[in-house]
């Protein structure tokens, strides 16, 4: 079912333009193959005030992910996107409200990101509970197909990791076939994270409602050699 927009969105996106805190990238070229040949590289040093490492969380719903690991990790910086509207005022909101400096979220389509994101400038990558597009004919649209991955080849920094977790057994059976046949080197494979004595989790909104219900979490890492 199609959310319902929120009150005020255009008011609420614009005061979180004007914070800083919000990046509304639009395109006016549908065809992301000829939109990213002009590149529009984000300048880190104008957006976080610094030169820290920055990962990217793709995917960053309401916020709670990318505003926790801002606050565990103060040196670090995180660029947080979301592709809804109505979602990303949530998030940016959110990091507004805790004070945050060291999060920017940015509304923009993963297809786009090498047209925004210098090369080879990502530290990690984050793809919590990505929409596994179940029928196979949307394949192409899940964040870990093979088109995406190669995306991510081009942003991520030597030695740079993509970690993903998700309640999908299909789709991470998928995204581990995907990583393997894109050249990727995978670690740290869990089947059911939260039995794993894995440390350091971070919980989602959706992570929440799916561990409650009692179904497992599979998590992967995977990088370049």
């Amino acid at each position: 079912m199609r959310m319902r927009r929120k009150a005020r969105l255009d008011e609420r996106l614009a005061e979180c333009e004007a914070s800083g805190r919000l990046l509304i990238l639009n395109v006016d070229d549908r065809h992301f193959q000829r939109a990213v040949e002009e590149k529009e590289y984000l300048d880190y040093k104008k957006i976080f005030g610094n030169s820290n490492p920055v990962s990217l969380e793709i995917g960053a719903g309401k916020g709670q992910f990318c505003c926790e690991l801002a606050q565990r990790e103060p040196e670090g910086n995180i660029l947080a996107v979301e592709k809804s509207s109505n979602v990303i005022v949530d998030a940016a909101e959110k990091a507004i409200a805790l004070g945050l400096k060291n999060v920017e979220l940015c509304r923009c389509d993963a297809e786009y990101l090498e047209k925004y994101i210098p090369p080879r400038s990502i530290s990690r990558i984050y793809l919590n509970f990505s929409c596994p597009f179940p029928k196979k004919s949307y394949a192409a649209h899940r964040l870990t197909h093979r088109k995406f991955l190669e995306i991510y080849k081009k942003l991520l920094a030597p030695g740079a990791e993509i970690h993903q977790k998700t309640d999908n057994r299909e789709f991470f059976e998928f995204s581990l076939e995907e990583f393997s046949e894109s050249g990727y080197t995978l670690k740290n494979i869990s089947l059911d994270l939260h039995k794993s004595g894995f440390e350091g989790n971070i919980m989602t909104e959706y992570e929440k409602r799916f561990s409650d219900q009692g179904l497992p979490i599979y998590r992967l890492e995977a990088y370049l050699k």
